[in-house]
């Protein structure tokens, strides 16, 4: 197949074999896409989908009410589960929780949670475009020389002589297609965390068992755009004893091993000076009090000295915007990842909870990109994360070639994207710069 994949694409696609315009199973309907993947040509047309996350969180799918978990200052530092402390911690210091059975271990390691069966099937096509031959006005003569006159003024050791003399030859226009398929997921993952008591009520049975971690609604700030957000799951607080201090509040210094003495620091524990003098801070003993401590213990970090800590299940969801992009053969030696920096004119825009994949346009290494990004996006995320919107477009990328001639010899450049860049690779003016 002709033409380039870049972006999230992680395996090598097979090319030289464009694929074959599929036949319109749907009389009546756009044939500008194809059904998924599981559903066979001539098989009953697309059902509109449903939407399973509904917007009202008061639905029978959103979770009971909670109230919320009390969170301590975050400047106050967390005692991370299965900490080491002068014992180890009770059998019952990570559980149980209803539902949440296999966390006993306390071994915070963050586990992966499969979202529920995916109850989305592509929605309806979007009418196509009209055009199937969409032109880009040739760039003008002025428009080419403004921009190679400024691709030198930014390049330190090219002079600008030759952008302002050259005599134009030829113009070539390379414009092609470029496809992006965007899959907006959220996956949920859940672990145990450790904090001090502040007092707070806890919740653990309170409203009987806790919600599910897909049943919590948790609403995403910007649909296509990475984001984080990290939540405590109600009705799973309890208040433990501290496991590294074991309830006393104080722990051993670690820096001086509960010895109370550190080795001096004037003298570096040799009792003398460089003169050979003793010593005046530790008078000659090379130890001196330490001054993290007093008598030998120190406040307990993991509890801030209250003996207690509050044990509790954290969620953390993650939205990403993954992206699948190919850009179709352009028949130059132009490099085709220079277009990753710029943008094109878009001529095609679907944005549904699942896009269908694309059936005929025009150029048939677009449809079959197309087809090539829907099962990819299919196969990597529907096991590991929901989907919750997709997003596909198509942009017609500028790309024209340029010859010209200077001081009588012939030269080339390309000059593309919207934004009129310039690629070359035989600019004839260069000097040696040293930069200082």
């Amino acid at each position: 197949m002709e033409g380039s994949y870049y972006g999230t694409v992680d395996q090598p696609h097979q090319m030289g074999h464009p694929s074959q315009p599929m036949m319109n199973a749907y009389p009546g309907v756009n044939t500008m896409y194809a059904p998924p993947p599981s559903q066979p040509m001539g098989a009953a047309p697309f059902v509109a989908p449903v939407n399973p996350y509904p917007n009202n969180l008061n639905s029978n799918f959103a979770a009971p009410h909670y109230p919320p978990v009390g969170m301590d200052n975050p400047s106050v530092p967390l005692l991370s589960a299965g900490a080491l402390g002068p014992t180890a911690p009770s059998s019952d210091m990570f559980g149980p929780v209803p539902g949440y059975e296999g966390m006993n271990t306390g071994d915070n390691s963050g586990r992966f949670l499969p979202p529920p069966p995916p109850a989305l099937i592509p929605g309806p096509a979007r009418p196509s475009p009209e055009n199937a031959e969409w032109a880009i006005p040739n760039i003008t003569e002025d428009a080419a020389k403004e921009a190679f006159l400024q691709y030198a003024k930014e390049s330190c050791c090219y002079g600008t002589s030759a952008a302002k003399e050259m005599v134009f030859k030829e113009f070539n226009p390379f414009n092609t297609y470029r496809y992006r398929l965007e899959t907006f997921t959220e996956a949920r993952a859940f672990d145990w965390q450790i904090k001090p008591f502040d007092g707070h009520s806890t919740d653990l049975g309170a409203y009987g068992p806790p919600p599910q971690p897909w049943d919590i609604p948790v609403p995403c700030s910007t649909l296509f755009k990475d984001d984080e957000k990290k939540m405590p799951v109600p009705g799973t607080s309890s208040v433990k004893t501290c496991p590294q201090c074991m309830g006393i509040g104080k722990t051993v210094c670690t820096k001086c091993a509960g010895t109370g003495r550190v080795k001096c620091t004037w003298c570096h524990g040799t009792g003398k000076h460089v003169d050979d003098e003793q010593c005046s801070t530790c008078s000659g003993n090379g130890t001196e009090s330490c001054r993290s401590c007093s008598g030998a213990m120190q406040c307990c970090e993991g509890c801030s000295g209250k003996g207690k800590v509050v044990n509790y299940i954290q969620l953390t969801v993650t939205w990403r915007n993954n992206i699948f992009e190919f850009v179709a053969d352009h028949n130059s030696d132009f490099p085709t990842d220079n277009f990753k920096k710029v943008t094109g004119e878009k001529i095609f825009t679907d944005e549904q909870h699942l896009v269908p994949p694309l059936v005929t346009f025009p150029k048939q290494s677009i449809n079959k990109a197309s087809q090539d990004g829907q099962n990819e996006h299919y196969s990597k995320f529907n096991s590991t994360s929901r989907i919750l919107k997709q997003r596909q477009t198509i942009e017609l990328l500028p790309l024209t070639k340029v010859n010209y001639t200077w001081k009588g010899n012939p030269y080339s450049y390309f000059v593309y994207g919207r934004e009129n860049k310039v690629y070359t690779t035989n600019y004839p003016q260069k000097c040696c710069c040293v930069l200082l």
